[in-house]
């Protein structure tokens, strides 16, 4: 007898006998990812929740994005992270005028805005430079003043990483990752972050009440202000010019920063016109507008009685300024605090 033929056979017939009895350990790993769509209140007015059919929203898939939204190594430093600038318990903004702890350690020149219910919004950046958000990412991700990473860099890292690759299989289905899955998950973590649980939520959903002067506030804010922060996202996701300059210098090393949508829509009437911030959690992203000038919302009110200057942009709403009695003005900031969603920043899946 030969024994080598003898021993191959039966090493042969054993392994034939192994795999038909072991699990599909493969099928496991590339099941499909588990898509959903979240729960939001009746108290947002929207229908539908949006979301491009070549990313819809997976729970693998969005907690690969919160792993990378929270993880400075993406960085060409290893120090910025996404959430550098959004942080959770200021509603996903940084508290800073014009933030500075980027890469380079320059000045930005735009506040980081707050991160909340964005599915809704169809333009992201203060003038709506970007369609969606799996393109808005590439923005920070790269900036040389924000995180200022090189993709490939990136790339291999986290293809060398000992956690990313099976993440990005679970999320993905593929052992292929590329800076469009790393853009396509941080995008699903940012859909989910959806802020509708503050006081007037619980209101509109009968779960309390609102006071008397909050009451009174809402009154105030539906005659003043609900034209351009309409009532349920509380912002019109669009683009006024509000008054905050009276001419809009163009130094052609700034590249039109201070033209406002002109330079993404090169449209004269769009100049010096910036998107409608939503008037939710107000307290926490503080300061105001879209270069952060304003400390507080008083200042944000006596801009809008006494400091708006005219222009040929300026949005109609505001030709005759807001002009509100000390009770009316009291009235109105009890409603805006009502807006307020502790529950949103503290909200654990939205952690570290």
């Amino acid at each position: 007898m030969d024994f080598r033929k003898s021993s191959l056979s039966l090493i042969m017939l054993a392994t034939g006998f192994l795999n038909a009895c072991m699990p599909a350990f493969e099928e496991v790993e590339k099941s499909a990812p588990e898509y959903y769509v979240p729960v939001y209140s009746s108290s947002l007015q929207q229908d539908d929740f949006p979301q491009p059919e070549r990313n819809y929203l997976s729970k693998e898939g969005m907690e690969l994005g919160k792993t990378l939204f929270f993880d400075p190594e993406l960085s060409a430093n290893g120090k910025v992270s996404c959430a550098g600038c959004h942080l959770p318990e200021k509603a996903f903004s940084d508290g800073l005028a014009l933030t500075n702890i980027g890469v380079s350690g320059s000045s930005l020149h735009r506040n980081s805005p707050a991160l909340f219910n964005l599915a809704w919004h169809d333009g992201l950046f203060w003038e709506g430079g970007a369609n969606d958000l799996e393109s808005m990412v590439f923005g920070p991700l790269t900036h040389p003043d924000e995180m200022a990473a090189d993709l490939n860099e990136v790339l291999e890292y986290i293809n060398t990483h000992e956690a990313y690759p099976l993440l990005f299989q679970e999320a993905f289905s593929s052992d292929s990752i590329t800076s469009s899955t790393i853009a396509r998950s941080l995008a699903q973590f940012m859909r989910t972050l959806i802020s509708d649980d503050s006081k007037y939520d619980q209101w509109k959903r009968g779960e309390a009440g609102l006071s008397s002067e909050e009451l009174k506030g809402y009154e105030v804010y539906k005659e003043h202000c609900s034209s351009c922060h309409k009532e349920g996202l509380f912002t019109d996701l669009s683009y006024h010019n509000n008054g905050l300059d009276s001419s809009y210098p163009d130094p052609p090393e700034l590249e039109g920063l201070y033209q406002g949508r002109y330079r993404i829509t090169y449209k004269d009437e769009d100049k010096g016109a910036y998107k409608t911030a939503s008037l939710r959690n107000l307290s926490f992203t503080a300061p105001y507008m879209h270069d952060g000038r304003f400390a507080n919302l008083e200042q944000v009110l006596d801009h809008y009685e006494t400091g708006i200057k005219t222009n040929e942009t300026l949005a109609p709403q505001l030709e005759n300024g807001i002009v509100l009695s000390a009770t009316e003005r009291t009235q109105l900031l009890a409603f805006l605090n009502s807006l307020n969603d502790y529950n949103f920043i503290t909200n654990p899946a939205y952690q570290k």
